[in-house]
């Protein structure tokens, strides 16, 4: 790639995999696909073909019209051809309330809603536990690498703060992902992984049968848990060696292009930006030194984060031999830094622009990459976002537009709590605590004795939305009930919804208004509402013979793990809930 972001030696490939079935049972009923053949393709695709590789790329914060507004700045091969080349859904969305990390990257996965896949949130409040836990963390199996770890005051990313373990493992996933319905319909035969900088975003994706990779900003390389093995393949400590991460010690993070040639060229310096450990608000950013500790997670605050992730997943693909026979194998691919540029410099600016330039060129050496070694005619590529993002409030407001940032530690309380004790006959604490988008009771409120708990949870969220920025709170109570009108809103938070997980009242902000705190972290923009700044995606599906075209209906992430189990010949997921788009089937 010709960026100027220093790119370290090509792929080392080496032997090496292990790998173990958890399920046991078999299943599959052929499904005829009918693709049409690409005029891309440098073979033609025979009608039912199954491909050799399905490619699924989750671009973390990517908005639907991201692409769209940048299309003209992309270069040849990368998003220009998949927008150009695939099957583009142009009006698709998550359809449930709570859009974060884990829970988009879930619901793509097993085409289920968080309501039965049970990731509601980055976080949830485990009463049994008495405490907030992380998704994905699992006592049970530890990290391969001492120190790896995110226990760490650098992190960028505190929802994996409230862990009480390292140990990481797709246990909480209540349902079979898609790669798992693979591996079943395959007697085990198709190899299935999942890469991420992020633990959640590979752990989820790779499923309960796959093998999972992340990168560890603590120990500066890729790791897995002893879930999926009990030493390193050869290959990775070989590409860990090699130390692609630490190239970068030194380097800076520079405009790829000319500074007039960008939409945002004249918005390097917007005050609402985070300055993050001294890698500043204006270009270029200095990765520091090796020795910072910062260093490697500015390297994920940058195009440096895809580049590493790319580079590993060619690795793998290499050396575990993906494509290589008759069987189709699976590979996830999410892509973290568009997350963490959005986070702290916003979606509306230079750096998240530019990043986005970096990851088209990212992507279009990775696409022929897999063309020279698989074919991406016998390759499926599908990509979509685990959600999208709001606009930067001192953005919205410099063009005179709404939004704000929900600061509830200014809210005053006191006398909204005082009413509630008064009204009920309580004493003592009444809320537990919050954790996204949950407000939870204490245990000492819930099992009061005569408590009327639908009337307790009504009479909170009423006081709730009196606050600024508030703009509904679901008491639980009555989602189990069914007493809520019957929208589209109430729908998405129904969809969010898991009796086991969720917590007492669903509180939703305005749109564009959010909490920009995250565990003592200020950041610049967060996502995780049910408002279609966060639920716009893109959903595209190219390459295996597929012939282009838009669709303008309106589509749901639910829809893409069902239709690529129409494509594979597998059974849909257990819990999914989408359709089969039938553009992509040819039928």
């Amino acid at each position: 790639m010709q960026d100027r972001i220093h790119r370290m030696a090509p792929d080392t490939p080496a032997a090496g995999f292990r790998g173990h079935l958890l399920l046991s049972l078999l299943a599959g009923i052929a499904v005829s696909t009918g693709i049409v053949s690409s005029p891309l393709a440098s073979a033609e695709v025979e009608p039912g073909e199954r491909p050799r590789l399905i490619l699924q790329i989750t671009v973390d914060q990517l908005r639907g019209d991201m692409l769209r507004r940048h299309r003209k700045q992309f270069g040849e091969g990368g998003f220009r051809y998949l927008v150009e080349q695939g099957i583009r859904y142009d009006n698709a969305h998550h359809a449930h309330a709570n859009t974060e990390t884990v829970v988009g990257h879930a619901t793509l996965a097993t085409g289920a809603h968080p309501a039965a896949h049970g990731m509601v949130g980055n976080l949830w409040f485990d009463r049994k536990a008495g405490r907030t836990v992380y998704n994905i963390e699992d006592p049970d199996y530890q990290m391969l690498t001492v120190g790896a770890g995110v226990h760490s005051q650098t992190e960028i990313d505190p929802t994996q703060k409230a862990a009480g373990s390292d140990g990481r493992s797709p246990a909480a996933i209540l349902t079979t992902t898609f790669g798992d319905e693979l591996s079943i319909a395959t007697q085990g035969a198709a190899k299935v992984f999942g890469v991420s900088v992020k633990d959640r975003g590979a752990v989820v994706m790779a499923g309960h049968t796959g093998k999972a990779f992340w990168f560890s900003k603590s120990a500066g390389r890729f790791v897995t848990s002893s879930y999926y093995y009990d030493a390193y393949p050869e290959w990775v400590e070989a590409w860990n060696a090699k130390g692609m991460p630490q190239g970068y010690s030194g380097a800076s993070w520079a405009l790829l292009h000319p500074v007039e040639d960008y939409l945002f060229g004249d918005h390097d310096d917007q005050i609402w930006e985070l300055d993050f450990a001294g890698f500043g608000r204006t270009f270029p950013h200095p990765f520091s030194v090796k020795q910072d500790p910062y260093f490697t997670t500015k390297l994920t605050l940058s195009p440096a984060g895809d580049q590493i992730t790319a580079d590993f997943a060619k690795t793998l693909i290499d050396a575990e031999g993906l494509g290589d026979d008759e069987v189709t194998d699976y590979l996830s691919i999410s892509f973290s830094s568009t997350d963490y540029v959005g986070h702290v410099f916003g979606p509306s600016s230079l750096e998240a622009e530019d990043n986005l330039l970096h990851l088209d060129r990212t992507l279009a050496d990775l696409f022929a990459y897999i063309d020279r070694e698989i074919g991406l005619d016998r390759t499926l590529i599908v990509l979509s976002a685990d959600h999208g993002a709001p606009e930067a409030p001192g953005y919205l407001r410099k063009l005179g537009k709404l939004g704000g940032y929900v600061t509830p530690d200014r809210w005053d309380t006191k006398a909204a709590a005082e009413r509630i004790r008064a009204r009920f006959g309580l004493t003592g604490k009444l809320i537990q605590g919050y954790d996204h988008p949950y407000l939870n009771l204490s245990d000492e409120v819930r099992n009061a004795e005569g408590i009327d708990l639908t009337a307790l949870e009504t009479a909170i969220a009423e006081e709730l939305v009196a606050f600024e920025g508030v703009a509904f709170a679901f008491p639980s109570s009555r989602l189990r009930e069914g007493s809520l009108p019957e929208n589209a809103l109430t729908r998405a938070v129904l969809n969010n919804y898991n009796p086991d997980r969720s917590g007492d009242i669903y509180v939703v902000f305005n749109p564009g208004w959010f909490i920009a705190d995250f565990d003592g972290l200020s950041v610049t923009v967060t996502h995780g509402s049910p408002w279609r700044h966060d639920t716009f995606v893109p959903i595209i599906f190219a390459g295996h013979g597929l012939a282009p075209q838009p669709v303008s209906r309106r589509v749901h992430t639910v829809d893409v793990a069902t239709t690529l189990a129409a494509i594979a010949g597998t059974r849909p997921p257990d819990a999914a809930a989408g359709d089969v788009l039938l553009e992509v089937v040819g039928r």
